[in-house]
């Protein structure tokens, strides 16, 4: 059995001050496969005050320092992709096509922000000013269980583009990928301090980081739950706050829609990471003339294409749950949504036959009002509500009728996909499949959160202006 016993302060792998063990989980059989070793708020603050040593050197590098060290990260992290997707398997259980995406997404995190550094100003001239981007400092980057790896180096590489340095708090529950990530990280040969990483709960570590007067900004995706303590936490010192948080995504399928070219689609937005994704498609409006013929298709393609198991099948669609108690929490919903008088148009409560771990039946309910809880709360499981709509100005009325606002997605004739997706609060609206756009902003809308990650937009988050009068050529 694997121990994890280590965190990463100051360029080297230390004991944590914090003593509790906790227990790692293989989702597949339910398996206790490790266990790690918790940091503390004693650990935090080491973090912490190793980061603030180290800003000032990372301050002063040049763009061309900072894509050098996002290259060797880059290129370290590819070294440890299959590493990485073994981890993702092991320990989070997605299937295998979507383990090798999240093992190379780590990678391409850096190369991403190494693009959008390479073409942005670090300086302007405005009127008679000169206006230099200067990194707002230490930054606290807060990571979650369902794509940890990439949320780890996709944020600590805008903070790097950025000059900043950073102290990270993974999710205990990845501690195995995040053990991979680390070790590739430090045959990279960064500087001491500019990234320090403490496995801990939030309560403990997330909470003082949050609240610690050294950071100066944090960066967060997670439940929009946390988040809200997380603001509420980083008040006192004005902290600059990036949060991606829930969301209740809506696709929205079009009258004129090629349903044979379409269903596959909803299905991935759907279920895509066994539906423990915070932009998963969880609620389908179809028009309401057109509903019986979506709702006979999509029973059929769930059941015949939606393959739940061993997540190293390459057939599998669908994987296990993260933990028991996700799993405990996509049943209630499940059961939820009966109650509530939805109808279930395939799949339900337990698991699917044969399978131990924490698997669930992929469920599509029907005759969902968006009044429901299951049409209006985040589930994070394969779950899809079905609801009918009469007209587009309809479609967009229910569409928005959330308190998220994260992803969206529309399926037809590209046109008036487009005028829809312009009405639509989102953060982000996928057109007929568009495929994953790394230079543009992600984030959300309303209580999906706060600010944008990504792309010129991401590294502005990071950067705080400075002008300069008086010293511009104007």
């Amino acid at each position: 059995m694997r121990v994890i016993e280590h965190i990463y302060v100051d360029g080297q792998f230390v004991e944590p001050h914090g003593r509790e063990l906790l227990d790692l989980h293989n989702p597949t059989t339910g398996e206790v496969i490790g266990q790690v070793r918790l940091g503390d708020a004693d650990d935090a603050r080491s973090a912490i005050a190793a980061a603030k040593r180290a800003l000032p050197a990372m301050s002063r590098t040049t763009k061309a320092e900072r894509l050098q060290m996002l290259e060797a990260l880059r290129e370290a992290m590819r070294a440890s992709a299959d590493e990485l997707r073994e981890a993702v398997l092991e320990e989070f259980g997605a299937p295998l096509p979507f383990a090798g995406w999240l093992a190379n997404f780590a990678a391409d995190g850096f190369a991403g922000a190494a693009r959008t550094l390479a073409d942005f100003p670090l300086e302007r001239e405005m009127g008679a000013s000169r206006v230099v981007m200067t990194p707002v400092g230490v930054v606290g980057l807060i990571t979650p269980w369902n794509a940890n790896a990439g949320f780890i180096c996709g944020k600590l590489a805008y903070a790097i583009a950025a000059g900043c340095t950073a102290v990270i708090k993974p999710s205990e529950m990845s501690a195995i990928q995040t053990e991979v990530v680390l070790r590739a990280l430090h045959e990279a040969g960064l500087p001491a301090g500019v990234y320090n990483v403490v496995n801990g709960r939030g309560a403990e570590v997330g909470a003082e980081i949050a609240a610690h007067p050294d950071v100066a900004k944090i960066s967060f995706t997670g439940s929009t739950a946390v988040g809200k303590s997380i603001l509420r936490a980083s008040a006192d010192t004005l902290k600059r706050v990036t949060l991606e948080l829930g969301g209740k995504s809506p696709s929205i399928v079009l009258d004129d829609a090629d349903l044979d070219a379409v269903i596959p689609g909803v299905i991935e937005a759907a279920f895509a990471n066994s539906g423990q994704a915070c932009i998963a498609g969880s609620r389908l409006l179809v028009p309401e003339h057109r509903r019986q013929e979506v709702e006979a298709r999509l029973k059929t393609a769930v059941e015949t294409q939606a393959k739940v198991g061993d997540p190293r099948d390459p057939a599998t669609t669908i994987g296990p749950m993260v933990s028991q108690t996700q799993w405990e929490r996509v049943q209630g919903y499940i059961r939820l949504g009966v109650e509530e008088g939805a109808r279930l148009l395939t799949g339900g409560e337990g698991r699917p036959e044969g399978l131990a771990g924490y698997f669930v039946r992929p469920t599509v309910f029907t005759d969902v009002t968006n009044d429901m809880r299951i049409a209006r709360e985040e589930i994070f499981g394969p779950v899809l509500c079905v609801l009918g709509y009469r007209d587009e100005d309809d479609a967009v009325a229910i569409a928005n009728d959330t308190s998220y606002g994260l992803s969206a997605y529309v399926f037809g004739d590209q046109a008036r996909a487009g005028r829809i997706a312009a009405r639509l609060e989102s953060g982000r609206v996928v057109i007929n499949g568009a495929p994953h756009d790394p230079s543009a902003p992600f984030g959300g809308m309303k209580q999906s959160g706060l600010g944008r990650e990504n792309g010129a937009f991401g590294l502005d988050a990071y950067l705080e202006p400075k002008a300069l009068l008086g010293a511009g050529a104007g």
